[in-house]
């Protein structure tokens, strides 16, 4: 039940013909939203007839304010703007001041009001196809049409629409294209990556009761088993994919709620190290359970045997996790499990830290951050009519082990993306597609590669180069690598700085030390591939690695101020260079 002032209803009341003068002249009932996800509520079809969305009602749904468990503040001209039925069961209150307004908030990118969104979106997306799924979700509810890869785009894309497509369910691409748009004109683009340091289920996890345990066959993913995954509460989730009885072969999302599985440690009486010294594949192995069954003490029961027959994927894996998965996804026949792509991840909460709650503390910080923020930069753009560019954000899985494969950004996904559009474009705007007006378009682009950089950290400050430390809750930070292991120049340092300039944005500056090793990010594979202006900026972080880590509690919404920043202003700061 929502709390309401007499004050609050009062004014609701006053309120009343004007939300009434408004629906009259709405041909399409807006439709409410379901709880959790805030952008479940959307029908992509509804998109075709729906009126566009007022800046109020975008910042509602982009700010995730529907969720909030606190009072909602909101000014007279938003709360008018905002259907009703969105707020009818929210706590909710009408207050003179703008400045303190939820909505508005999230229209002026004020960095206070998305710390509370990012950690929800740490908190209930621990994989990559969990991330993907709310990416798509939230866009749908933004009025994002998908885009079929499969299927003919002629006709598809116009000047002022909103789009987005999907690749193997871990990568995903949106873009606007802008009312004035004209073929050859360049994309702004952001590109990022929401892989993290994971432990993935092996194609046989299961393995033979040692001790009394039941232990999980698990494969590190880049640099996870390392010292910082022991002794973790890791719980697990990912895709399933499922078979049903008429032979429809589909897609399915689980994870569990609650730790199955830990990585013990040795206690150190045993006098054996336990800071890299151990081997991954022997002595880095789960725990999920007990099997005391070969014990011989009374009331054990028999080890149980594996579920379905010899050669089918069921008998493969642990009978328990099968029965688990099972259950989780409400199948009764476990022969419906065709495969599946699970992963350990750890269940800790994100939260805020701090005496002031400056910190926010939380697992898959790397990079979930940057790519989040430019996500929810792009949804927060603005759509003028005179825009003339692409704004594009792309955030890619597999960059943690060298952005291969086809979903990684040294697939064809981006450059094709691009040129499917602008080919489907040209058709609209009756010029011919061909090398020439991909080669005009890529010379007009800009890249973004966003990915977090090493904040300062106060233990170690010798091992940064001078001038070169960036702090947290300041700012984006330009990173350069003398190597090209980083794709920033002196000529897209000055457009960055530029966008900072014009964003109220505060730049910072990395470069890693010459006797330490620098590591990579997709900026140099991207830039090179298309041949555009690039610069590597990100936001900062400490215990990059780790299965835990830190970054400031104002570095989500500062970098959505930037990445936002960016998508608006690079039309004007491209034009100030001859």
């Amino acid at each position: 039940m929502a709390r309401h002032t007499s004050e609050f209803l009062r004014q609701r009341h006053s309120h009343v013909s004007l939300r009434m003068a408004a629906s009259s002249t709405t041909t399409t009932t807006t439709p409410a939203l379901a709880a959790p996800r805030l952008s479940s509520f959307a029908n992509p079809a509804e998109f075709e007839t729906r009126p566009t969305m007022s800046d109020a009602e975008k910042a509602f749904v982009v700010g995730e304010l529907g969720n909030q468990r606190s009072l909602l503040a909101l000014c007279d001209s938003c709360y008018r703007d905002i259907p009703e039925t969105y707020t009818d069961s929210l706590p909710l209150q009408l207050t003179d001041d703008r400045a303190s307004c939820s909505a508005c908030m999230i229209m002026d990118s004020k960095p206070e009001a998305f710390t509370e969104p990012f950690l929800a979106f740490l908190r209930e997306n621990p994989t990559v196809f969990h991330a993907v799924d709310y990416f798509q979700t939230k866009m749908t509810s933004l009025g994002y049409k998908e885009l079929p890869p499969r299927e003919d785009w002629t006709g598809r894309v116009e000047a002022g629409g909103k789009y987005f497509v999907t690749r193997n369910g871990s990568s995903t691409i949106a873009f606007t294209v802008g009312k004035a748009y004209k073929p050859g004109n360049g994309v702004a683009m952001i590109a990022g990556h929401i892989d993290a340091l994971t432990a993935k289920v092996k194609p046989v996890s299961k393995k033979p009761t040692t001790a009394g345990y039941v232990q999980l066959g698990v494969a590190q993913y880049a640099g996870a088993l390392n010292e910082t995954w022991w002794d973790r509460d890791l719980s697990i989730g990912g895709r399933v994919i499922v078979r049903d009885e008429s032979g429809k072969t589909t897609s399915k999302l689980v994870k569990l709620d609650w730790p199955i599985a830990r990585i013990p440690t040795l206690a150190p009486h045993f006098g054996v190290g336990m800071l890299g010294q151990n081997n991954k594949e022997t002595q880095a192995v789960p725990i999920i359970g007990l099997d005391n069954s070969s014990s011989g003490a009374v009331g054990q029961q028999a080890s149980e045997p594996p579920l379905g027959p010899v050669g089918s994927f069921a008998s493969t894996q642990p009978p328990k996790l099968v029965q688990l998965i099972s259950k989780e996804l409400g199948l009764r026949d476990y022969s419906h499990i065709v495969n599946w792509e699970l992963e350990l991840f750890d269940l800790q909460p994100a939260t805020v830290g701090g005496i002031d709650k400056e910190f926010i503390f939380a697992g898959r910080i790397d990079d979930k951050l940057c790519s989040w923020a430019a996500f929810q930069g792009l949804l927060a753009s603005d759509q003028k009519e005179d825009d003339g560019t692409i704004k594009l954000v792309a955030l890619f899985d597999d960059e943690e082990i060298g952005s291969l494969l086809r979903q990684g950004a040294k697939g064809n996904f981006l450059p094709s993306i691009i040129e499917r559009t602008v080919e489907s474009l040209c058709g609209d705007k009756g010029k011919s597609f061909g090398p020439g007006v991909i080669g005009q378009t890529y010379a007009n682009s800009f890249l973004v590669s966003a990915d977090v950089t090493h904040a300062i950290n106060p233990n170690f400050v010798s091992r940064y180069l001078e001038n070169h430390a960036p702090r947290l809750n300041v700012g984006i930070c330009i990173c350069a690598d003398s190597n090209g292991h980083m794709t920033t120049d002196s000529v897209s340092t000055a457009v960055l700085t530029r966008v900072c300039e014009l964003s109220g944005c505060t730049p910072q500056v990395f470069q890693i030390r010459n006797d330490s090793r620098s590591g990579g990010t997709v900026g140099p594979s991207i830039s090179s591939a298309l041949g555009v202006r690039a610069a590597d900026a990100g936001m900062p972080q400490l215990s990059m690695h780790s299965i835990r880590a830190t970054c400031g509690s104002l570095d989500p919404g500062l970098g959505v101020r930037f990445f936002k920043g960016f998508l608006d202003k690079w039309e004007k700061v491209d034009a100030e260079w001859q």
